[in-house]
């Protein structure tokens, strides 16, 4: 099943900056080799269900090897069962649909 997930890993008990932790989580993503996108409050991935879930899974790993003892993560998940939706579309339609 293909899936758009959205999602926001908060590293606890590693001081304020997150920086590191999110350019960590991003090399993880591109080894993946799934379409992703990062911004400023969080990531989007899409991909197979599996995959994306073991890339997340994947990603507390290696925030957890970087010296944090706990992480919160929110995650939003989109899917379609009549066909597989890609993010870009999904922003191309509420382009289409703006005013002007």
């Amino acid at each position: 099943m293909h899936a758009i997930v959205g999602f926001t890993l908060v590293p606890l008990g590693s001081g304020v900056s997150v920086s590191p932790y999110i350019a960590a989580i991003e090399r993880v993503l591109e080894a993946s080799g799934l379409n992703f996108e990062v911004n400023c409050n969080g990531t989007n991935i899409e991909g197979d269900w599996d995959d994306v879930f073991a890339i997340l899974k994947r990603c507390h790993e290696v925030v957890h090897a970087e010296g944090v003892p706990r992480i919160h993560t929110c995650v939003q998940v989109g899917t379609r069962n009549d066909r597989d939706q890609r993010m870009a579309e999904k922003l191309e339609s509420v382009v289409r649909k703006r005013p002007g």
